[in-house]
């Protein structure tokens, strides 16, 4: 059962979901009024963790926030992939939850600011995934020091520059860790609708604006850009953390099994009646505080931090 305090956030999601794709009874807002909405919303989200230090930076000709844990190793690193449909949202908007995953590991995360659509639209978010992942490996890191991690748009583009990265040879990190992943854009898993009046955070519409902005008019199903499609033999491991409450719960079981079908090293945590990228949340509900620690002691593993 989810806790009381989960429950008292639901409004405040459904307020974030109308201020970041609108409302049926209303015109739909601009992409400027979506970021814009989006980015307000997130500003409620969470509690930033005592014990971080945040740097302004670049990672391969991007911007990027820098996040150290006080007493953290500098030689293990996260690339970080925010979430926003491709559309909106930013390293800056997610800088609590980053925050919370770069204490609870140990280890420095850097999370990019990745190009957006509508002006950027796909493939230039998987291009410049796997340009920060191969910068990373340039500063010297090794592929088994680095893992990658993302958030709902940014937990497809996660599972699209590990198939991106085996597809141009360069070696894969030591784990990926996406959460709600978003993988199919045409939201054919059956929890579309089964979870569609239980999901505070995203329906069906809101997809389909964001998807066609990010394709825009390419094929939907290009498996670097939803992912279910690609072939996932030689990825990374992964952990995938979703919410049973969620419209994408069925891209996160989807995603799961056909990666054990090919091979790939799982886990997959759902966590019973948690809202979409419910992490957000980290400081202000036990569900969120739990999964952000199972994240970190995932990756002090997979890192050997401990």
């Amino acid at each position: 059962m989810a806790s009381p305090q989960a429950e008292a956030l639901k409004q405040m999601m459904r307020d974030f979901r109308a201020a970041a794709i609108g409302t049926a009874d209303a015109p739909p807002p601009t992409v400027e009024e979506q970021r814009a909405g989006a980015a307000a919303g997130m500003e409620v989200m969470g509690v930033m963790p005592e014990g971080v230090t945040t740097t302004e930076t670049t990672l391969a000709g991007l911007f990027a926030l820098d996040q150290r844990p006080d007493g953290g190793l500098d030689d293990r690193v996260v690339l970080y992939l925010h979430g926003g449909g491709y559309v909106v949202l930013s390293p800056r908007t997610h800088a609590k939850l980053t925050a919370g995953i770069a204490k609870a590991a140990g280890c420095r995360v850097v999370s990019v600011d990745y190009r957006l659509a509508p002006e950027h639209p796909h493939p230039a978010a998987v291009t410049d995934g796997l340009a920060a992942y191969r910068a990373l490996l340039d500063e010297g890191y090794a592929p088994h020091q680095i893992a990658i991690s993302g958030d709902s748009a940014g937990g497809g583009l996660t599972v699209a520059t590990l198939v991106a990265a085996r597809d141009a040879g360069v070696p894969q990190p030591a784990c990926a860790v996406p959460l709600s992943p978003w993988v199919d854009l045409e939201g054919t898993g059956e929890s579309m609708d089964t979870k569609a009046e239980a999901d505070m955070v995203v329906g069906r519409d809101g997809l389909k604006l964001m998807g066609d902005m990010f394709v825009a008019g390419g094929d939907i199903r290009d498996p670097l850009a939803a992912p279910l499609y690609a072939d996932l033999r030689g990825i990374a491991p992964l952990y995938v953390q979703v919410g049973g409450d969620e419209t994408l719960l069925d891209d996160s079981t989807r995603l799961i099994a056909k990666a054990a079908a090919a091979g790939v090293e799982v886990r997959l945590d759902v966590f019973p009646e948690m809202q979409h990228v419910f992490q957000t949340c980290l400081g202000m509900i036990p569900e969120a505080d739990d999964a952000i620690a199972r994240i970190g002691q995932y990756l002090r593993t997979k890192l050997a931090i401990d």
